[in-house]
């Protein structure tokens, strides 16, 4: 595939993105794209000869994306803490560059051809959730955090801070704040689940 034909694609492919954030999954059709990036409805069925297959290509990168922070956040020797870190903020970056995410998570139309994006979002989401957990347990093991705390409440609690702030952006629609104001909550609530001091 030439750089061209596939810089159009990723073009198309942002688009979509972002007209699902600005209405909702339904928003996404290809007189929108068209009109949006100033194309005919041929010119998008030249890189995408469906919207299933528009759907695919769009679950196929954020299925990626997940993936690669869940990967990047496992590599390295550095303590879990970090990684555990890493993997929060990783995400909350996807999130910040990609919003529509959440939009497309939470369609409830089974038979709709974004489904298929939530379903394989749901699967990397398990992997997250699974990694979180595993983090959160060596980091006690580590001594970086408690120990007289459920690893898996606490992996609960830490993954409410990413929910918090998706519910926030699907109601204050601002991504732009998401890594930030992350990054400050995920540290209050890492230092609530601090080692305690020995008295």
């Amino acid at each position: 595939m030439s750089a061209a034909r596939r810089n159009r694609k990723d073009e198309i492919l942002d688009t979509a993105l972002a007209l699902a954030f600005e209405g909702g999954p339904n928003r996404v059709t290809t007189v929108a794209i068209a009109e949006r990036l100033g194309l005919t409805q041929p010119a998008i069925y030249r890189h995408f000869a469906s919207k299933a297959e528009l759907w695919a290509a769009i679950t196929d990168r954020l299925g990626a994306e997940v993936s690669e922070n869940v990967t990047q956040a496992q590599s390295g020797t550095d303590p879990a803490l970090s990684r555990l870190r890493r993997l929060m903020l990783g995400h909350l970056e996807l999130i910040s560059r990609t919003p529509a995410l959440p939009e497309i998570m939470l369609a409830r139309e089974p038979d709709s051809d974004e489904a298929v994006v939530r379903i394989t979002m749901q699967a990397r989401m398990a992997s997250f959730q699974k990694t979180l957990l595993e983090f959160c347990t060596q980091a006690q093991a580590e001594g970086d955090l408690r120990a007289d705390i459920d690893p898996r409440d606490m992996a609960a609690l830490i993954a409410g801070v990413l929910q918090s702030l998706v519910l926030r952006l699907l109601l204050g629609r601002n991504p732009d704040v998401l890594v930030e104001d992350g990054t400050r909550l995920l540290n209050l609530q890492l230092a609530a689940f601090g080692r305690q001091s020995e008295a």
